[in-house]
């Protein structure tokens, strides 16, 4: 396919000074349908591999080499499961072939790895249970249709691992296709605060719910919430070993690293939660102040993430409750060789 190239725009925030007066939705409206012109949704339609197509296990092995080689074995244990799990774990495979699509040039602050099982429901900092992303492991400034393929194919391949029909697939594929668009025209519509504060909390997700379903969701918010983390938590990822609580092995997801790297892991907690502690603002270094490290192990997480270096931090407050930190590797993501290296 050839790729219709249009103008690049950046529209992660309109900054003071980015232009000489607001764009009012009028014009960008205006200016949409002029880019509509350009790269016309039709273009969108069609797929074919190109010719010279890097083989899509090249690129794989390619990211192996920054892994940590002892779990990438696990990680395409996970991927050969089904082809959906292959799907999760080979977003720079996507990410190639996604390069050579159309696009309208307009960059946002792209998730990277948009499938739907990177969505789910969890607690804000003020313990308000929203539904939104929860990876952004891949982030980065890039076209907005590469977020929205990626979650939209997730679903067919969602659908025929779950023993649904392809038809059943379309649908879903569609219906959430035609989501994004609704949603996206109320946001155009709305002020800046408005948008700003926009979330999808739980009353909104069970009131899309069919009938049936939503007083089982509501029983399962309600026993989940009942409940602290420590409660919840704290008894499976924790056990007293010599008088003084440490996590829980549970290999091959959970487990100490050996001898001395055990040790140098420690030591690099330390330093980090030191250097993110340094980011926080004056409430919350407070907070974690309150807290002190007591110990470290390495946790498998997800699928494309397998094999990167992710570690579960227990921390305890001065009356001997837990508190859990995830420390996650940052690497390069998939995206930077099709738009461009990270700042």
């Amino acid at each position: 396919m050839t790729t219709l190239k249009a103008p690049r725009l950046h529209v992660l925030a309109d900054t003071p000074g980015a232009h000489s007066s607001p764009i009012s939705p009028a014009q960008r409206r205006t200016i949409g349908k002029k880019l509509r012109d350009t790269v016309p949704r039709a273009a969108h339609a069609h797929w074919r591999a190109h010719a010279g197509r890097t083989d899509p296990l090249a690129i794989l092995h390619v990211a192996d080499a920054t892994r940590q080689q002892d779990l990438v074995p696990l990680r395409y244990g996970r991927m050969l499961q089904s082809p959906f799990t292959f799907y999760r774990g080979s977003a720079g495979v996507m990410a190639a072939d996604r390069a050579r699509t159309p696009n309208t040039g307009i960059h946002v602050q792209a998730c990277g790895d948009a499938h739907l099982m990177n969505f789910g429901g969890f607690a804000t900092p003020e313990r308000r249970l929203i539904f939104d992303i929860n990876d952004l492991d891949e982030t980065l400034p890039a076209p907005w249709e590469w977020d929205v393929k990626r979650l939209v194919a997730s679903f067919v391949l969602a659908a025929r691992a779950n023993g649904l029909s392809d038809r059943n697939g379309r649908n879903a594929a569609i219906a959430c296709a035609r989501s994004y668009r609704n949603q996206m025209r109320s946001f155009s519509e709305m002020d800046v605060l408005e948008t700003w504060y926009a979330r999808l909390d739980e009353a909104d997700y069970v009131a899309m719910l069919p009938q049936y379903q939503k007083a089982i969701l509501r029983k399962r918010i309600a026993k989940t919430t009942a409940r602290s983390s420590a409660e919840l938590v704290y008894p499976k990822l924790v056990e007293t070993t010599g008088g003084r609580p440490r996590i829980h092995e549970m290999p091959p997801t959970i487990f100490h690293a050996d001898g001395s790297h055990g040790t140098e892991y420690l030591d690099m907690c330390r330093d980090v939660l030191a250097q993110y502690r340094s980011t926080l603002t004056e409430d919350r270094r407070v907070l974690l102040d309150r807290y002190h490290l007591v110990d470290a192990a390495i946790k498998v997480v997800g699928i494309g993430s397998v094999g990167t270096l992710c570690m579960v931090a227990l921390m305890m407050s001065i009356w001997g409750h837990p508190f859990f930190l995830q420390i996650k590797e940052a690497n390069a993501t998939v995206l930077e060789a099709y738009a461009g290296k990270s700042a």
